[in-house]
């Protein structure tokens, strides 16, 4: 869909630029509390259908990560030649519908094959609106802008553990699911009405120069742009090793609360969604913060930045998960949860950047791909499956010993991205 440079909505000036990020924040927030609800539901539902950790682990990971990282690919190269708002419309009614489907699962593989039907829609939600937000946003505020479009990553998280936990606690975990599914599908017109798609790559000329929309490339081309540059797959690896960390622990913490703590399904939603808020809101804006500072003058600080963070992030998960206080362990987690989300503003920002604008969607894809293959389906599975191996030898705490041994990704990931760092500024493009 091509535009003039008088139409382009992206110089409506920065009210409606913020008023279009506050629209793709609100679907993101969707978007995660549809995706990590499962982790607070989890318990109740393990009792009712009878499913075991690693049953949980693939159903919240594999089922959902198999179609909806394998998807975000062609749908994202249809992205880069029609209209992007469009698509993330029909993938929020989509996700939503299927969510509230959840409610009406009966065993394992009902259940599974809904939650496949949720990684369908959101595999149409992220890409576009990252190349929406690029063409919204001038370059110096891209990092910044990402990072609080990723917001909805802690929002939704948080809204999940809350509303979907405390439903399940005081009515039943299938309302949780009709809930938050019927108020997603009715987001979806409104996001239409008001979002529009800008010119590609418009911000990214020269003052006073009009900007024209290049062709929309074949895939071969963005395979043959991206894929021979060494720091797409450090960058792409490294979130990934953090993912099976970050995706895994979202997941499995409910769990270790109930199990471990002796919280109540009720006390673990309240407890939780404030550390997942609190913590993941800071860490987002401190890693975005941070590579707009820095990045402008050397390159290497979009990877740097998480790197650094995920080091700094070990103690404090391990000093967590070995501490019986609640208020110690409300403290601890904060600083990790947050440090682990440092990376969303950064590297999302260098990855547009190894690409031209015509490209950026089905970039971000390959990259999300990826990350989320591994992250997700790996991730959740992970924890779980270690779980019920350990159990025989630590019952109930065989939770906390399998997110400990997993921690190890983080340090995996901190060598990949120190290697990214050492070749960004060679292969930035733009």
């Amino acid at each position: 869909m091509s535009q003039t440079r008088t139409e382009n909505p992206a110089e409506r000036g920065p009210r409606y630029r913020y008023v279009v990020l506050a629209m793709l924040l609100l679907t993101y927030t969707f978007n995660f509390l549809d995706r990590q609800i499962l982790g607070i539901l989890k318990e109740p539902i393990k009792q009712e259908l009878g499913l075991t950790d690693t049953q949980l682990g693939l159903m919240g990971g594999v089922a959902f990560a198999s179609l909806y990282a394998t998807l975000a690919v062609p749908i994202a190269w249809l992205a880069d030649r029609v209209s992007r708002t469009w698509i993330i419309t029909a993938a929020l009614a989509i996700w939503s519908g299927f969510t509230a489907a959840c409610g009406l699962a009966t065993g394992f593989w009902s259940l599974f094959l809904t939650r496949m039907g949720v990684g369908v829609g959101e595999a149409g939600g992220v890409a576009p609106a990252y190349s929406l937000i690029s063409d919204y946003f001038p370059r110096e505020q891209r990092a910044r802008a990402l990072a609080a479009y990723s917001f909805g990553i802690p929002i939704g998280t948080a809204s999940g553990v809350l509303f979907g936990g405390l439903i399940a606690a005081y009515v039943n975990w299938r309302w949780a699911f009709f809930a938050v599914g019927a108020a997603g599908v009715a987001l979806a017109p409104l996001f239409r009405w008001i979002v529009r798609d800008p010119v590609r790559g418009g911000l990214d000329v020269a003052p006073g120069k009009t900007p024209v929309e290049t062709h929309a490339p074949r895939f071969s081309e963005v395979i043959a742009t991206v894929f021979p540059k060494p720091s797409f797959w450090l960058l792409a690896f490294g979130a990934a090793s953090s993912s099976i960390c970050g995706y895994g622990i979202v997941f499995w913490l409910p769990s270790f609360f109930i199990r471990s703590l002796g919280l109540t399904l009720a006390e673990t939603s309240v407890y939780y969604s404030a550390i997942s808020l609190i913590g993941g809101m800071a860490g987002i804006w401190l890693g975005g913060s941070l590579a707009d500072r820095f990045g402008q003058r050397n390159r290497a600080a979009y990877a740097l930045t998480p790197a650094i963070c995920f080091l700094i992030a070990l103690p404090f998960f391990l000093l967590a998960m070995n501490t019986t206080s609640l208020y110690w362990a409300f403290v601890l987690f904060l600083v990790p949860t947050g440090l682990n989300l440092t990376w969303l503003g950064p590297l999302v920002t260098a990855v547009q950047h190894l690409a031209p604008a015509n490209m950026r969607t089905t970039t971000s894809a390959l990259f999300l791909l990826i990350n989320n293959l591994l992250g997700i389906a790996v991730g959740l599975w992970f924890f779980g499956y270690v779980s019920d191996q350990l159990k025989p030898q630590y019952g109930a705490e065989s939770m906390r010993y399998s997110i400990q041994y997993g921690l190890g990704f983080y340090v995996l990931s901190s060598l990949l991205l120190f290697l990214a760092s050492r070749r960004l500024g060679r292969e930035w493009v733009n």
